[in-house]
């Protein structure tokens, strides 16, 4: 099982099918707007539930208006307050007959509250509710209309309910408490799908989930680091499910790198931010350092659960929160990246890091056969090649799934030639992901030029030679492999040998060949026939003669080329 590093920090200072709301509250407003009602509706805001409620004090018209049938259709829930009054509403008879409509043909929740009114007066239409029911009569409304309230009343008369006098002892505070646990329990919110076949996910959320269930007074952050299309979302996503009920607060803010560099980024996930936190209510927000300034007011005297998916840069979390100390005692905070060391002179005192590791062979040929075969196992006739894939992808999860599904229902010699054709050109979907770390580099040209000196020639050897070698062509060689390191592009192994997951080596040989696709634009050469190819060209060989002092002084010196001469059969593709 994987463990976590610790890192000290540096000593410096709408369409109706969307649900729009978990809770819509149905009640008569003469009897419980300004108390009942009112109480519940702040008791299921405080636990998080986006809740709807009609602010409306007289009824107007005949018929539900718009709007709260629209409301009804976008909420996963409805609480029906019946107090005494309840059957003498038209409106809300209506509303409950909607309700009931909701509810037969979705997953709609409905939750009976019964507040100062028997469920047998409901059920029955005795006492008040019968003398509500006489009066409807009396103003001579539509027989149909009436048969349609009454069935509605016993309908929902005979759903699981809560009544005041059996609950609690009569104690509105402890009633309303009992409530919203109910509710919570009912919609048993999940906010995220996971990936169809979670391979290896429970054992590695595993440490996660102790660590968020651990029961610090501390505000703890922890890194899910790995190279790209490893799972870094997915398990912070799985936690977050299976964790977000502990807190009393919690968001999710995927693809923070992405929104982050469109227009006003920073500004949009402050706001999205404070939507979750602050239970739904909308925020006008103008700049970075207002939205900090109430970010700071909103989360200082609630837990909350905060995940930032794909971080690649300081301002983006510095957005969201300058110091651990803002958050209240007991918050958790986790920040997906490629870059384990985003926090470096962070003014935290203290975070975790967690090592996404890779999928083992067991593990990797599971995942593969259900996107290719639709089944834990390989069919008859493909178990080699799908080994061979296993192998190409290095227990990488999206290669896994990417070439799985290419290949699933097709014929063995088209993935025979796949295979071929993924030893020179690596597929480009995996790519576009994994190149994501490559390109955050683009303010340091020398480490991007580094990373595919490695590719093409260093991979597998020792720390110490790449350093001597590479120093001498005026890289900052130690300083570069640490940046790579941290960009989880280049691993040291415990014999401080130079290692690249197969995938990102196949990624920045890839760049290059593109690159050289331009005219004159050849700069590196690994494989022997293109060695050969450019070694008989009586340019190069005069160059080799004329100009080489073996002193390896240039970026591209003719020393790399006379040793590839010879030399580039040591990982021949």
């Amino acid at each position: 099982m994987a463990r976590f590093r610790h890192q000290e920090a540096s000593s410096s200072t709408s369409s109706p099918s969307l649900c729009c709301y978990d809770v819509f509250l149905s009640f008569r407003g003469e009897d419980t707007r300004k108390n009942f009602t009112d109480h519940l509706y702040t008791a299921c805001v405080e636990k998080g539930f986006n809740t709807f409620r009609d602010d409306e004090e007289l009824e107007r018209g005949v018929d539900i208006k718009p709007e709260l049938k629209k409301a009804i259709q976008q909420s996963r829930s409805s609480v029906i307050v019946f107090s005494k009054d309840y059957s003498s509403s038209r409106w809300c008879l209506d509303e409950l007959v909607f309700i009931l409509g909701q509810k037969r043909i979705s997953e709609h929740v409905v939750l009976p509250v019964f507040y100062d009114v028997d469920p047998s007066h409901v059920r029955n239409q005795t006492g008040c509710v019968a003398e509500a029911f006489a009066r409807h009569e009396e103003n001579q409304l539509s027989t149909n209309k009436v048969k349609q309230w009454r069935a509605a009343l016993r309908e929902v008369a005979d759903l699981s309910g809560m009544v005041l006098q059996n609950h609690a002892d009569g104690y509105e505070s402890k009633f309303i408490m009992q409530i919203v646990k109910v509710i919570d329990n009912k919609l048993s919110r999940t906010p995220f799908a996971i990936a169809p076949y979670p391979i290896g996910i429970d054992s590695r959320v595993e440490t996660i989930n102790s660590w968020l269930q651990d029961g610090s007074t501390d505000v703890g952050i922890l890194l899910i680091n790995g190279v790209g299309g490893i799972g870094k979302t997915t398990l912070a996503k799985f936690a977050y499910n299976v964790n977000f009920r502990r807190f009393e607060r919690s968001c999710f803010l995927e693809d923070v790198r992405e929104i982050s560099n469109q227009p006003n980024g920073l500004v949009h996930l402050q706001i999205q931010f404070l939507h979750h936190i602050m239970s739904g209510r909308e925020v006008k927000i103008h700049s970075v350092s207002e939205g900090v300034k109430k970010i700071r007011d909103a989360i200082i005297s609630k837990t909350v659960l905060l995940v930032l998916d794909d971080v690649d840069h300081m301002d983006q979390i510095d957005a969201i929160f300058f110091m651990q100390d803002w958050f209240c005692p007991g918050s958790k905070i986790m920040i997906t990246t490629r870059c384990a060391g985003l926090l470096r002179g962070h003014q935290v005192a203290k975070s975790k890091v967690y090592d996404v590791e890779t999928l083992d062979v067991d593990e990797s040929l599971q995942l593969f056969s259900w996107h290719a075969f639709g089944q834990d196992h390989p069919i008859e006739g493909y178990i080699s090649l799908s080994k061979r894939v296993e192998d190409q992808c290095g227990g990488l999860p999206l290669a896994l799934q990417v070439l799985g599904s290419s290949l699933s229902g097709r014929r063995i010699d088209v993935w025979e030639s796949t295979l071929e054709k993924l030893k020179t050109i690596p597929d480009n979907q995996i790519i576009k992901k994994l190149r994501i770390s490559y390109d955050g580099l683009q303010d340091n040209p020398d480490d991007q030029n580094l990373f595919l000196h490695i590719a093409c020639f260093f991979v597998g050897q020792g720390k110490d030679y790449v350093v001597r070698i590479l120093d001498g062509c005026n890289f900052f060689t130690i300083v570069g492999i640490e940046n790579l390191v941290n960009r989880c592009l280049v691993t040291i192994d415990d014999e401080n040998n130079v290692k690249m997951h197969q995938m990102i080596w196949d990624m920045g040989r890839e760049i290059v060949r593109l690159e050289s696709k331009a005219p004159g634009k050849r700069s590196r050469l690994w494989r022997d026939k293109d060695s050969f190819d450019v070694l008989k060209e009586k340019s190069v060989r005069k160059i080799l003669l004329s100009r080489c002092d073996f002193s390896c002084t240039c970026i591209y010196p003719c020393w790399l080329l006379i040793q590839l001469f010879f030399f580039s059969g040591y990982r021949n593709n």
